[in-house]
């Protein structure tokens, strides 16, 4: 029985300041430790202002000689400070009584901030300031991370107590400390501990060199980013043999059955790409241990079939298969391909494709879920609608999730789950557990293995974004991946020009034409409406305009805010190819496949990822005729755009290279945002830098594997260390 709650006067109530630190993180003393600086100031030494030069952050010590307070041209706090040497104005705007009581007139003061220089003289704007006298620190003064209800006088003296409380001891056995020390040779220095480094970056000695710690390369640096990996390594090599330790249904290709039909059905040859992953997913799918693989190609590269022949093998060895998509858009797109390629050969077999989502009326969805908990849906397509409560299957086998890293942790858990009586990681419900074995005693059906014991689906993740080579080392070390690296043949190249909008005429005047010729247009907008807030041009506006300038085209409008029976008339006309323009917002990103549509116009281009201009190109240059996407971008003022989107249209305009596109994705955007992290849910590294650190993680992965076989309590204090209850994670 749970104990009571204390009454609300006797409950201890947080102060704003440690909301706020939990609010951060800031929960144990390591996660104190672990917080570093920003940035530094120096306050060690006292500079003469007739020395300090304009634009310098400089500690000067002075007299008040002046202080008023002035209307004009805004309400401030002017006073002048006197060292002996020069003097100048600090000028506050903000300010309060008690900053006229400690800046009196004969006040001596010591005051922080960036010189400037100017007509009336050097002026400080809200330097910092304090009582002078005492002695000087003896290191830099940590800047650190922080919130609005959380002061950094506050915070330093927290994180210093929690650095003296943390327990640093060396998780690194001998061997490992070796291989670290070996793999930093190139630093000429000696190889610090934890507890080291992390005094050292939280009190760095004035004379240290600022870059070495602004571009972390500093030795204590190194040490963290190397301690950080390892933890990575580690979780994600332990998840990957706990997984290995459970119990997957083995099942098999069988001679004459689906999936011979299949191959023999489709009206197109495999590439010598697909042909090989689907030979690496049968394979896995044979072996008794779940299948953990992440398929990853191209736009247009043809993941959905080799998607389909894994699901024959499901289907063939007598369990059910589950693909989910993150949009009803997509999962339309999967479901009638699928339906065309497999309900002919499903039907004699008295088995069906089912369709799930959340727009579909009670009686529809009724009839779906009754079918897959028959088991007479062998195939269950839809979006996340797939992994809600109510939905039961017989006996799930395969779980393929489309645009993985769409999907949240909870949502990718929750599909692997849906083996009705499978055990819940990290224990359950006693009683429920219970009932489920006795259902199992009774005969009931379940997915149950021939020797018994509980079974956990296979998993096959997709993604046609390519992950890059270190991003696959780090944050999917855990996954065997299979990569469809060629393109089906006929696919033609697309064109891709980068236009400012002042040439607007000259694109409608090219839609025009591709339109007299049969073509048929996207045209992508990033807003759905006209917003105050930000002047972008809108898919209304812009829908309302072409149909205006193009008379007698029919110009359709998408976006994700129409009834869902709007959206599927709109896109019934345009994949019918009675529709020659589609105004969209980017819920056409993926799964869209109109093989007449030849050219994407992607208006302000200059807001959108590389990624996802990657994927909207590749909604054309799907059929035959010559295809081009034109990036339409708004200047700022002065013509000029910003650094960011400069590089994400240029590498746009060089290469359709999938691939590439990602590489250099991810050196603009680093990888948090990459993954999509926030969706995720993977802890970021806070610290390493896949684009500089790649021998760092060449060494964690050697590391982890030693670790995990031959100092395993190591290896778990070392995960706990950085990333507590994080860990899990990382095991999806």
């Amino acid at each position: 029985m749970p104990a009571a709650t204390p009454p609300a006067a006797l409950r201890k109530e947080l102060s704003a300041p440690q909301k706020a630190m939990q609010k951060l993180g800031l929960v144990r003393d390591i996660d104190l430790a672990l917080h570093l600086p920003l940035r530094y100031e120096d306050e060690t030494r006292i500079v003469s202002l007739r020395e300090a030069h304009d634009g310098q952050v400089v500690q000067v010590e002075g007299t008040v000689t002046r202080q008023e307070i002035t209307q004009r041209p805004r309400r401030q706090l002017l006073v002048t400070l006197d060292d002996g040497s020069d003097t100048c104005t600090l000028r506050f705007f903000s300010f309060y009584p008690s900053h006229q009581k400690a800046l009196a007139v004969g006040a001596r003061v010591r005051v922080r901030g960036e010189l400037r220089g100017g007509f009336l003289g050097r002026t400080m704007m809200h330097p910092a300031f304090h009582a002078a006298g005492g002695a000087l620190p003896g290191s830099l003064t940590p800047v650190y991370p922080t919130s609005a209800q959380l002061p950094q006088a506050y915070l330093r003296k927290a994180v210093a107590a929690g650095l003296n409380r943390a327990d640093l001891s060396e998780t690194l056995p001998p061997p490992v400390l070796a291989s670290l020390q070996e793999a930093l040779r190139g630093l000429r220095a000696p190889l610090m501990s934890l507890r080291q480094a992390l005094e050292f970056l939280h009190h760095p000695g004035p004379d240290v060199s600022l870059a070495a710690l602004e571009d972390h390369s500093h030795p204590a640096w190194q040490r963290l980013k190397a301690e950080e990996l390892l933890a990575q390594q580690l979780s994600q090599l332990q998840a990957k043999r706990e997984r290995d330790a459970l119990r997957a249904p083995s099942l098999q290709t069988q001679a004459g059955g689906l999936h011979e039909q299949l191959l023999v059905a489709l009206p197109f040859a495999l590439t010598a790409a697909q042909r090989r992953v689907g030979e690496e997913i049968a394979r896995d799918l044979q072996r008794s241990v779940p299948m953990h693989r992440l398929l990853q190609g191209d736009v247009g590269s043809g993941k959905t079939v080799v998607a389909a022949l894994a699901a024959t093998i499901a289907i063939d060895s007598g369990w059910q298969c589950a693909l989910m998509a993150p949009t009803e858009i997509l999962a339309e797109q999967h479901f009638a391909k699928l339906i065309g390629w497999l309900e002919p050969l499903l039907e004699p077999l008295g088995k069906r494709v089912a369709w799930l989502t959340g727009s579909q009326k009670k009686k529809q969805r009724t009839e779906m879920l009754a079918l897959i908990a028959s088991g007479e849906a062998a195939l269950v397509v839809g979006t996340h609608a797939v992994i809600q409560d109510q939905v039961q299957f017989k006996n799930l086998a395969l779980a393929i999730i489309d645009e993985q890293h769409r999907f949240g942790v909870a949502q990718r858990l929750a599909l692997r789950s849906k083996t009705p009586y499978r055990r819940p990681a990290g224990g359950g419900d006693p009683k429920s557990d219970a009932a489920g074995l006795d259902s199992r005693v009774r005969g009931d059906d379940g997915p149950l293995l021939e020797d018994g014991s509980l079974s956990e689906p296979h998993l096959l993740m997709m993604s046609a974004t390519p992950i890059p080579r270190t991003l696959a080392m780090s944050y999917y070390a855990d996954l065997d991946v299979s990569t469809i690296e060629e393109l089906p043949p006929g696919r033609t190249p697309i064109v891709t020009k980068v236009v400012s909008d002042s040439r607007r005429h000259e694109v409608i005047e090219r839609i025009r034409a591709q339109v007299a010729a049969g073509r048929q247009v996207y045209w992508v907008c990033p807003l759905i409406e006209e917003s105050e807030a930000i002047d972008l041009s809108n898919a209304t506006a812009t829908h309302a305009e072409l149909s205006q300038l193009l008379p007698g085209v029919i110009v359709g409008l998408l976006h994700s805010r129409m009834p869902v029976a709007e959206k599927k008339a709109v896109m019934a006309l345009f994949s019918g190819g009675q529709m020659g323009v589609l105004v969209s917002t980017t819920v056409i990103e993926v799964g869209v496949d109109v093989p007449n549509a030849s050219l994407m116009v992607i208006e302000h281009a200059e807001r959108f990822g590389l990624s996802q201009l990657h994927q909207l190109r590749g909604r054309v240059g799907r059929g035959a005729a010559a295809s081009a996407c034109v990036l339409m971008y708004t200047p700022h003022e002065g013509g000029r755009l910003g650094e960011t989107a400069r590089e994400r249209l240029k590498a746009m305009a060089e290469t359709s290279d999938g691939f590439e596109i990602a590489r250099r994705d991810l050196e603009i955007r680093g990888p948090g945002e990459f993954l999509g992290a926030r969706q995720s849910g993977a802890p970021l590294l806070r610290f390493a830098d896949l684009a500089t650190d790649i021998h760092l993680l060449e060494w964690a992965r050697q590391a982890a594997a030693d670790m995990l076989s031959l100092h395993p309590e190591s290896a778990s204090r070392h995960v706990t260390r950085w990333l507590g209850n994080r860990a899990d994670y990382l095991k999806v």
